[in-house]
Order: C-alpha cells, then sequence, then structure tokens
C-alpha cells in the first residue's frame, strides 16, 4: 500500500466543496501514560545510571510510538474533508499502547481452538530468593521456569491420566507495585488425550486436577536440579558461596502452586487469559499522576482483601522497577505444551472435535478495522466529525530528517 501513496510534500490543508477542512484532531486533556514518564525522567535516568543496549531500545521505542519520529500517513474524510495525522506505532511488546490489539487478536484465533470442558488455571511461583540470580541471568532462570512447569505438568498428566495433558503457558515477572514476582500462569484444559489420539481421557475429580502439595514438591525438584545443573555447565553466573547457600535454602522453602477452580465454560477461560497474554508490567490505564517528582499509580492489595489503591514512587525508581520486567531479546513468554504444542495443535484440536462431535472451525485472520468492529462495535473508519464519511489515507508522512539515519524503534530486533 505505500507504494502508492504520495511522499509528503509538507504541512496543507485538504478542502472538500472549496470549504476549508479542519486541521487536527480536537485535544481532550491528555492522559498520563507510560512514554510520558520516560519523557520526563528518562533522560535524567540515562544520564546517572549505567543501562544495557536493550534498555535502552525499549526505552526509545516507547518514547516514539506513535509520534512524528515514526512517520505515518495522512487521513482525510471523503465526504467533509476533515484531516488529521496517524503516527506509525512502535510494535514493541513491551509498549502498553501496542499491546491491546496483538491480545485481541490472540485471543480470537484462541477461541477457534476450544474444546466443550473444564479450563484450570495454575500459577507457578518461584520463591523471592530467586530474584538476584534471575536479575543478573534473567534468560537462563526463565528457561528453567518454563522447562521445570512443563514437564511437571506433563509428568502428572501422564501419571494421573495416563495421557498427554495440553496447556498455555504466559511468563510474568511482576507483582501490582512492579517488584520482581517471577510466576507462571497456566490454563489447562481437564483431561488428557490418550496416545493413540482416539480417546479423551476427562479429569475424574470434580474441582481440582491434580494435588498442589505433589505439583509444589515435584515443581521444586525439578527447577532446582536443573539450576544446579545449569550453574556446573556454567550457564548461569554467580558466586559459587552465594550460590551454595542460595539452593540449599531453596530445599527449605515452601513453594507455591495456586490452582484454582475449573472456570465455567471453556470462552472465560480465553477471556480471562487474555488478561494476562500481552500485558507488560503497568499499563496507561493504571498511572494516576505524573508530578515533578514522582509517579502515582493504582494497584490491588492482595493482602487487603484485594483493594483497589494508590501509591507513588519517584521517577528514578518508577523506570528501574520497570525495567527489571524487559525480557530478553527473542525470548517466548508465552508457550503451548502437549498436545496444545504448535507442532501438533492444528491435527490434535481437530482429532479433539471430532471425538466430541464438534465441526471443524476455520480461522479467518481479521484486519485491524474489522476487529475493532467485531469486538467495540467501533469503526475506525468512521469521520469522527461529520460521522458520515470515511477516512481515506492521502498521503504518507516520512520520517523525520534528523531521524532518518538512524533505524526505527520498532524493527523486530527491539522486541
Amino acid at each position: 500500500m505505500s507504494r502508492m501513496l504520495k511522499v509528503w510534500p509538507g504541512p496543507k490543508v485538504v478542502t472538500a466543496q472549496n470549504k476549508p477542512a479542519t486541521v487536527g484532531v480536537l485535544q481532550k486533556p491528555q492522559k498520563p501514560e507510560l512514554a510520558h514518564i520516560f519523557n520526563k525522567f528518562g533522560p535524567s535516568y540515562r544520564s546517572k545510571h549505567k543501562m544495557p543496549l536493550l534498555h535502552l531500545k525499549v526505552m526509545r521505542a516507547v518514547e516514539a510510538c506513535r509520534t512524528s519520529e515514526l512517520g505515518g500517513h495522512m487521513k482525510v474524510c471523503d465526504t467533509c474533508g476533515y484531516n488529521h495525522p496517524a503516527y506509525n506505532s512502535c510494535g514493541n511488546r513491551h509498549c502498553p499502547r501496542c499491546q491491546n490489539l496483538a491480545k485481541a487478536k490472540w485471543v480470537k484465533k484462541r477461541q477457534s481452538e476450544l474444546l466443550p470442558v473444564k479450563y484450570y488455571h495454575a500459577v507457578f511461583t518461584l520463591p523471592h530468593k530467586i530474584n538476584a540470580l534471575a536479575r543478573a541471568n534473567s534468560k537462563a532462570v526463565y528457561s528453567l521456569l518454563f522447562r521445570s512447569v512443563s514437564e511437571t505438568l506433563l509428568k502428572f498428566g501422564q501419571n494421573e491420566l495416563g495421557g498427554k495433558l495440553g496447556f498455555i503457558s504466559i511468563l510474568h515477572t511482576w507483582d501490582q507495585k512492579l517488584a520482581q514476582h517471577i510466576h507462571l500462569h497456566c490454563i489447562i484444559p481437564a483431561g488428557a488425550l490418550s496416545a493413540d489420539k482416539k480417546r479423551w481421557i476427562a479429569c475424574p475429580h470434580k474441582d481440582f486436577l491434580f494435588p498442589v502439595k505433589a505439583l509444589s514438591a515435584v515443581f521444586r525438584t525439578k527447577f532446582t536440579g536443573y539450576l544446579k545443573k545449569a550453574y556446573e555447565k556454567k550457564d548461569i553466573r554467580y558466586g559459587k558461596g552465594q550460590f551454595r547457600i542460595l539452593v540449599e535454602s531453596l530445599y527449605r522453602e515452601g513453594w507455591v502452586v495456586y490452582l484454582k477452580k475449573p472456570f465455567v465454560g471453556a470462552d472465560k477461560a480465553i477471556s480471562y487469559l487474555g488478561r494476562y497474554t500481552h500485558r507488560v508490567a503497568i499499563s496507561d490505564e493504571r498511572i494516576k499522576k505524573i508530578g515533578k517528582d514522582g509517579v502515582t499509580f493504582a494497584y490491588r492489595d492482595r493482602k487487603d482483601s484485594n483493594k483497589l489503591k494508590e501509591a507513588t514512587l519517584s521517577g528514578t525508581e518508577f523506570i528501574r522497577r520497570f525495567l527489571y520486567h524487559v525480557l530478553p531479546r527473542y525470548f517466548t513468554r508465552i508457550r503451548h505444551f502437549g498436545f496444545l504444542a504448535n507442532r501438533g495443535r492444528a491435527k490434535n484440536i481437530e482429532y479433539l472435535r471430532g471425538l466430541f462431535g464438534l465441526a471443524q472451525i476455520e480461522f479467518k485472520a481479521q484486519s485491524t478495522e474489522e476487529l475493532m468492529l467485531d469486538l467495540a462495535g467501533i469503526d475506525i473508519r468512521l469521520c469522527p466529525r461529520c460521522r458520515v464519511g470515511k477516512l481515506r489515507v492521502s498521503y504518507a508522512i516520512p520520517r523525520p530528517a534528523a531521524a532518518r539515519g538512524s533505524p526505527p524503534p520498532n524493527l523486530l530486533y527491539l522486541k
């Protein structure tokens, strides 16, 4: 499409019926966003702290998102001549502006794979004693967490149900106050697929999938075992004396596995999972105020009946905590296992829907406009002024000359 667009000739006003058009969008009070925090406190933070290149790129991408720095295109109403610029998104997975659409598309695809069974939500949490180790070896620790949880669940599926379990896992590394809280959310259909793929083996229990204490014990054994092997292979770097003390304390620690009661309806399971899939450490909706020296944001206090409260952090501390949760380059935080693993998922879903006597669902990808109309009933092409015409792309807005010498922040290596 971009090949067909004209190059931006400079500022101009598009008119219709020989009448001057309104330029720009009606200004509304600007809500505080993560980008505003980075713009306000970021320069000072960068000048005082030695930062890895990945963190610098994430901050730059969020700051530039939907601004003229990334270029864009001019949209013009085909009826009244109203026009306004639409700037490109950064596409970075740590940017709260860019995740809502990605989440909606992901949930839509998962809904086509639903089975008519109960779904459980399990949460596997690492002890906070591992936080310091994880900060220095994030990719290794997160990978061991996925491996330990997946092997634990698959082992229980085989031993308790006699078949292959299937589940989706999502990594989170934060709590409501942006502190480190490394845990894995898993959504698990209540049953297993037999080895010959001809039977669905339903979970025999009414209110629970597997015993939580047994899950916790196996999870702890697997993770600590793999942690020691990784250290011996020098995949993890940590002080020798410190590491030995840490491992000994982990065996004495009470590991937490939380298994919720089954969802009422598969749709609710996926909708609930959608809250976790593409979430970043904090959403723009939770940011309430950006003051002279600090940031105020909302959080749920789980120790006080999950009440909604507000907390204030200095700009420096807010950025420091947010950057804790920047994922390693190319690290996959949403993974599928068992009969839902990527390699055989389509075929396994086809077998299972046939076993349940359900028609096969063909997933059709939707454009952004179609998705917004389907989910929210909003036609983003409708002119906001006359409410009759449609917004059409008139011409492309290139990136400013000052920014052309550097790669745009939305390139793949930033994600």
